[in-house]
């Protein structure tokens, strides 16, 4: 597969993913559409255009005023219309009707969004992008010559306090959880500009240059988070459930994947007894191990969970120090990559561009790790997996809580999911695609359905030789996948209480107090994507059972593995066609 040539990473420059004598002259008029369709966006939104490798604008930051804001909507709905006028979809190659499907369909699901959901008004998180992940990304994705860089990222600061102003203007009446996500992220902001920042940046020579920029910011910021905390969380009152008409809207839009919201409950209820009868046989074969002097529990409802509860707590003790949690992902990384090529699992990405860091602090909050991929259209640029460690104001035993909550068996489980062959693998794989479309529109359910899946996949192929420790901490790695479906359904379509939502995760998914906590939070701030999880998952397991069972002893794991990744990040309805088609051509 071709890729963008080394250097012309601006979309306007980007190199014809054929020769135009082999394209269907209405896929390139489709390609030219979208390209162009890019370029004005990128001159409104210059941050997405830096978060896509896009570098010409990095000295911008977007207007996100009302008026700009209703200026986006119009570009949208005027882009729409022009794309069912001007591109005749019957004449388009199959591959490009997938492409025209998804951006139609990206297109349709952002006006939607855009009239049911308003984040710059309900959701103070969203200036975050701006404030601190505008700045960040060109110091740590950004394969411009680093004074340029910098250069830009003080341009970018001198105009972050207009992003705040209308973030002040903007913000009505949010829910109150979103505002108190956002005033721990703001506090992560300030220290950002007062020490991350210069530790990213190194030594250069404009140092002071910097320096005067955010320490003129800064002051900025700390109003900003009074505003949060005096102004705006007093009067927080917006209802942060979307309502279950709502839920099942925003689920088909957002997961495209040929599901409801009905069925995905189903599924997802019958799959949690399903994993939680799989994890007791396990944990009443390591009890023994685990408890040599004490009788199992009765064999009933209560007595299995007991068992679960009990063995889990038992391996939990087994985990790191927090000042080497990111030396022991480093560590498992390397064996995961040895035992991918040892196993032909698929066919690496080379050269190997992932990156393992501390997350910084601004970023903490709702996750203990995520992979941040490569941007597509910078082909030189790393992707970084991040792991949070503890915050520094939390308790000892708190701090014990999240260890033995990712404790060295779940921490390889972790870096299979984020990293090797999960979503860097997955990202690396579809960074390489032709298709312009599918490389910027990628697919959730795509990428968290294949990191998920490969959990399994490699213990299912003898990663860990067999660990009974390491297979049930994949099964409640996995049953926190089949619970966040089912608490993302009921937190929002029905009136579950937060302890309704904690007995979920801690009694039936086995979660800590911390991680349950956690998630129900989240729960409120992220209608619809905690269901991609499960929904993906389900989709590539389902897929790869019906070929394997077609294919028979002709089955290749390895080829089958880099056919599902070979059509970029598309949504998952698609994956039975294009799968199939690919597995026709040689490995």
């Amino acid at each position: 597969m071709k890729r963008l040539l080394a250097g012309l990473v601006g979309v306007g420059l980007l190199a014809a993913s054929c020769p135009a004598a082999e394209k269907n002259p209405e896929d390139a008029k489709l390609e030219a559409f979208f390209r162009e369709y890019l370029n004005k966006e990128f001159t409104h939104r210059p941050s997405w255009a830096t978060e896509l490798g896009d570098h010409r604008f990095d000295h911008l930051l977007d207007d996100v005023s009302a008026e700009a804001r209703k200026k986006w909507r119009q570009r949208l709905q005027e882009t729409l219309r022009q794309l069912k006028t001007k591109i005749d979809y019957k004449k388009l190659s199959r591959a490009s009707q997938i492409d025209y499907e998804i951006f139609r369909h990206d297109l349709e699901r952002s006006l939607w969004l855009s009239e049911n959901f308003n984040p710059f008004e309900r959701d103070p998180r969203t200036y975050n992008t701006y404030i601190t992940g505008s700045v960040y990304l060109l110091l740590t994705q950004s394969t411009r010559p680093k004074e340029e860089n910098i250069k830009n990222c003080i341009a970018r600061i001198k105009q972050i306090p207009k992003v705040i102003a209308a973030a002040r203007a903007n913000l009505k009446n949010p829910p109150k959880v979103f505002v108190e996500t956002a005033r721990r992220q703001n506090r992560g902001a300030i220290a950002f500009y007062e020490r991350g920042l210069f530790d990213l940046a190194g030594d250069t020579r404009q140092q002071k240059e910097l320096r005067r920029a955010a320490a003129a910011l800064v002051p900025v910021l700390k109003d900003y988070q009074a505003f949060l905390q005096d102004d705006l969380l007093p009067r927080a009152n917006g209802e942060w459930r979307i309502g279950k008409e709502r839920f099942a809207q925003k689920l088909e839009l957002e997961l495209d994947a040929g599901i409801g919201a009905d069925e995905v409950l189903r599924e997802a209820e019958s799959e949690a007894k399903r994993v939680v009868a799989e994890m007791y046989v396990i944990a009443r074969q390591l009890w023994s191990q685990a408890y040599p002097k004490k009788p199992l529990p009765p064999d009933d409802e209560e007595g299995r969970r007991r068992t679960i509860e009990l063995v889990l707590a038992h391996y939990n003790r087994e985990h790191t120090k927090v000042e080497e949690l990111v030396h022991q992902a480093r560590a498992d990384v390397a064996k995961l990559k040895k035992f991918i090529e040892d196993h032909d699992i698929l066919r690496l990405p080379k050269p190997d561009r992932c990156q393992i860091i501390e997350m910084p602090e601004f970023q903490r909050g709702n996750s203990t790790a995520f992979l941040n991929p490569a941007p597509p259209l910078d082909e030189q640029a790393v992707s970084i997996y991040a792991i949070s460690p503890p915050p520094a104001d939390w308790s000892a035993e708190r701090v014990n809580t999240y260890l033995e909550e990712y404790n060295r068996y779940m921490l390889q489980i972790l870096s299979i999911h984020e990293a090797y062959p999960g979503h860097y693998v997955q990202l690396e794989y579809s960074n390489r695609h032709p298709s312009l479309i599918r490389r910027v529109l990628s697919s959730g359910v795509f990428a968290e359905g294949w990191a998920v899946y490969t959990e399994q996949m490699m213990l299912d192929q003898g990663y860990g030789d067999g660990s009974l420790p390491l297979r049930l901490n994949q099964l409640k790695w996995y049953l926190r996948t089949v619970a966040n479906a089912i608490l993302d359904h009921k937190m929002h379509c029905t009136k579950m209480s937060d302890q309704e939502a904690f007995d979920l995760l801690t009694k039936g998914a086995f979660q800590s107090e911390g991680e349950a906590l956690g998630k129900i939070i989240r729960s409120k701030q992220s209608s619809c994507q905690l269901s991609t999880y499960f929904v993906g998952r389900t989709a590539f397991y389902r897929l790869r059972h019906r070929i394997q069972r077609e294919l028979g002893d002709e089955f290749d794991l390895g080829r089958f593995h880099e056919a599902v990744l070979a059509h970029g990040t598309l949504p998952v309805k698609y994956l039975p066609e294009v799968t199939r088609q690919r597995l026709k051509q040689p490995r």
